[in-house]
């Protein structure tokens, strides 16, 4: 997407406001624009490019989050059974968000999926015989469920040096270890995908985008509407914006919009900042032996976006190699905000749900504290544990995106952490937000939509009803129960953005 600079002025008032140029204020544009292309929308971004915070390519992972490696998202209960219905909700929010890109491609409004996906197999690896039979029951659960079916499992060295040869290569034949492989994964660049879709709206009709526009403030005013106090960051000129309905997809700035609403939905909502770093290696050797995004068990006390893994990226059609995350601490809500960020969000609202959630998180602290104190020695020696004879020269460090993690009000605690995505409404339905890190950009048509039905639940069960279900063909049904469905619209989307697996 080209750079705006421009001395046009906002209009004083539009039907729909978003903050932000990420992957979640771009989807509901688009969304709103094919629902309703007389809707006067306005989007504005603090920077001068979208996708330049968390759904810039280097600041994720890029996993299309479809539940195939995340071992998170399959815990074993206490009876020993495995719970997979939070994967099977995750694989079908990512299904639905393949829809929506293959009826853009379909109907022309982007064009080259390959440069935003690209089919990579996901695998889940584990070491030891405890975690190896946990993997093979989780697989004979999975697989169980025809979303899960093409799932392979082995524990057979042979196998596993076919399927990841560099993770293999100086491994002891006596060594206990067991995979599990999805060839219908994906490596996605929601960087690329953003900024198609910003492009095309960019060339709708009704629609108009301001980067280098900064929204400071957010008040309700005596019609139901909102006023936005707007700061045009290049010429320093301020001005307000009426909007009928608002959005808030400012990542880790919609925590602080949110609050300046008053609105009471947004009470005892914190903050906790998580930054990120990679190990990436631009080897070609290297990456020629690994074709896949491979995870495993998290650490003990590790949130789950600090899970392992060493994964191919295809970012802007060159490959790389990406081993981490390694976690970090930063008070910026944004790699490009201010270190003020934390200590300005802290309120006599949230101050019980931070405290509460600090006490009862303290192991997670101290690993926070470990990690940020490690060196690229430290963090290369980690990197053998996958990679046995991984030379220094052939990685580099890189600065991830900075995410912020839900903090909510519990009566018990005081306090909890979150690591989900949550869409936060107020009651009438004019201001909405998204919060929460995981598993964020994978699931954002899924996340839109509830935004659309919380918001507009009249459209969506009316004169929108044929135009959301010719856009997203599953709509409203449970892909686990209809498997003949699952296969006819994997095929679909298969097809039209061009995967091979």
């Amino acid at each position: 997407m080209p750079e705006i600079i421009t001395n046009r002025k906002p209009k004083p008032k539009y039907d729909i406001v978003l903050i932000g140029g990420g992957i979640m204020s771009v989807t509901l544009a688009t969304l709103l624009h094919e629902l309703e292309p007389e809707l006067e929308i306005a989007i504005f971004e603090r920077l001068g490019r979208f996708a330049k915070e968390s759904s810039a390519a280097w600041n994720n992972a890029g996993t299309g989050h479809s539940a195939f490696c995340e071992l998170n998202y399959t815990p074993e209960m206490k009876d020993g059974t495995i719970d997979i219905s939070k994967a099977e909700k995750i694989v079908e929010q990512f299904e639905i968000s393949k829809q929506f890109w293959a009826y853009l491609v379909d109907k022309k409004l982007i064009d080259q999926p390959q440069q935003f996906i690209t089919s990579c197999a996901h695998m889940s690896l584990v070491f030891g015989e405890n975690d190896a039979s946990f993997l093979e029951k989780r697989h004979k659960k999975m697989t169980q469920s025809h979303l899960f079916s093409e799932m392979q499992f082995t524990r057979d060295h042979d196998k596993l040096r076919e399927w990841i040869p560099l993770i293999m290569k100086g491994r002891n034949s006596s060594e206990i270890l067991a995979a599990t492989k999805m060839d219908l994964g994906t490596d996605v660049n929601f960087g690329t995908l953003t900024r198609k879709l910003g492009f095309h709206l960019l060339n709708a009709s009704n629609v108009e985008i301001f980067l280098y526009h900064e929204v400071k403030d957010i008040d309700p005013k005596d019609d139901g509407s909102w006023e936005l106090k707007i700061k045009d960051r290049l010429h320093s000129h301020k001005q307000d914006v009426a909007a009928d309905f608002v959005f808030i997809g400012a990542g880790g700035y919609a925590l602080p919009l949110l609050d300046s609403s008053d609105i009471a939905e947004s009470e005892g909502y914190g903050g906790f900042p998580v930054s990120g770093e990679w190990l990436v290696s631009h080897n070609e050797e290297l990456i020629r032996q690994h074709k896949a995004k491979v995870y495993t068990l998290a650490s003990v006390d590790a949130p789950p976006m600090s899970v392992p893994h060493l994964d191919l990226r295809i970012i802007d059609g060159k490959e790389a190699l990406l081993f981490g995350p390694f976690a970090g601490f930063s008070t910026k809500f944004l790699k490009e905000g201010s270190y003020l960020d934390l200590p300005e969000s802290v309120n006599f609202k949230n101050i019980r749900s931070l405290f509460g959630a600090w006490w009862h998180n303290l192991p997670l602290t101290t690993y926070l504290i470990q990690q940020v104190a490690m060196t690229k020695m430290q963090k290369m020696n980690h990197l053998r544990e996958f990679v046995k004879d991984a030379k220094d020269e052939d990685w580099e460090l890189k600065i991830a995106g900075q995410r912020v993690q839900i903090i909510k009000k519990d009566e018990a605690e005081g306090g909890k952490l979150e690591f989900g995505t949550e869409v936060v409404v107020n009651k009438k339905g004019t201001i909405a937000s998204l919060l929460g890190a995981s598993p964020g950009a994978s699931t954002s048509v899924s996340a839109m939509l509830t935004v659309l039905e919380k918001c507009f639940p009249e459209k969506v069960k009316g004169e929108w009803a044929s135009k959301i279900v010719e856009m997203i063909p599953t709509y409203g049904k449970k892909l686990s129960e209809h498997p003949q469905l699952t296969r006819d619209i994997r095929n679909f989307t298969k097809e039209k953005l061009q995967l091979h697996y």
